[in-house]
């Protein structure tokens, strides 16, 4: 499986024969991945390295560099410890890389290493839109319910955060050991691809501030997450007109902001 590899280990415990038993289980990959825009290093990310043109594709446009229609072309070059993904702009979306300057180097949990200020990492963010996208409560349980289906690194490692995007039904969904690396390959898919973001993002993860940052960035109306959301999250969803919906599980869930887009007439597209 691309991202992940088998790996040597013993298992120890009184529900297997005496001593340690040999084996192997898999594990995902993490790589250093290079984020570089028309030739300049912007971040370092640990990620796992699959799905890296979706990845810099999303990442561009979650973190305000560049618009869908500003990405000209992006080359994943394989480095003996890492991956560059090498992400080329048009001239007029250069300016950003000065505004948003970022140098992450962290572990995988970390959405705002190395920001170099308290104001990026508060960042503002555009408001979505209004629109008719309306989901009921059968059809936001039933999109949790199908997450799983589309989870195999999760599957095969227990070790993998996925991010969905649902439109109907579930129409993609993007891996990696990070949560905002999975957001940001799904919104990179969803570019590539010329899907519409008129519809809910769904995460397995907790949501935290830079969570719904990209999200809003995306345009999405709705999140809707298994986790629990921060306080300061949905804060922010409520000034973007985003819909968190959270603590979400097959047969219930939470709703923290724009509860008015949960309705028993759904209206998608």
């Amino acid at each position: 499986m691309k991202g992940a590899r088998a790996t040597p280990r013993l298992v120890f415990g009184p529900s297997v024969q005496p001593g340690a038993q040999p084996g192997q289980r898999v594990l995902p990959e993490e790589v250093a991945v290079a984020l570089s825009f028309n030739g300049t290093t912007q971040a370092v990310m640990m990620a796992t390295p699959a799905d890296l043109e979706d990845f810099g594709y999303g990442f561009a446009l979650t973190e305000g560099i560049a618009g869908p229609g500003e990405v000209l072309s992006v080359e994943v070059e394989t480095l003996p410890r890492g991956r560059d993904v090498q992400v080329w702009l048009k001239p007029e979306a250069e300016a950003r890389l000065a505004a948003r300057r970022r140098v992450m180097a962290g572990p995988v949990g970390c959405g705002l290493c190395g920001i170099d200020s308290i104001e990026q990492a508060l960042r503002e963010v555009p408001v979505v839109a209004p629109s008719a996208f309306r989901m009921t409560p059968t059809q936001v349980m039933a999109a949790v319910a199908a997450l799983p289906g589309l989870q195999p690194l999760h599957d095969a490692t227990r070790a993998a955060h996925c991010a969905g995007f649902w439109n109907g039904a579930l129409v993609l969904a993007r891996e990696d050991v990070g949560r905002h690396n999975a957001l940001d390959k799904l919104v990179g898919a969803m570019v590539r691809q010329g899907v519409a973001a008129e519809g809910a993002v769904v995460l397995t993860s907790r949501v935290s501030t830079d969570m719904v940052q990209k999200v809003a960035m995306l345009g999405a109306p709705m999140i809707i997450a298994v986790s629990a959301p921060t306080a300061e999250a949905v804060e922010l969803a409520e000034r973007a007109g985003i819909t968190l919906v959270a603590l979400a599980r097959p047969d219930r869930f939470e709703v923290f902001s724009h509860s008015d887009r949960l309705t028993e007439n759904a209206h998608v597209g």
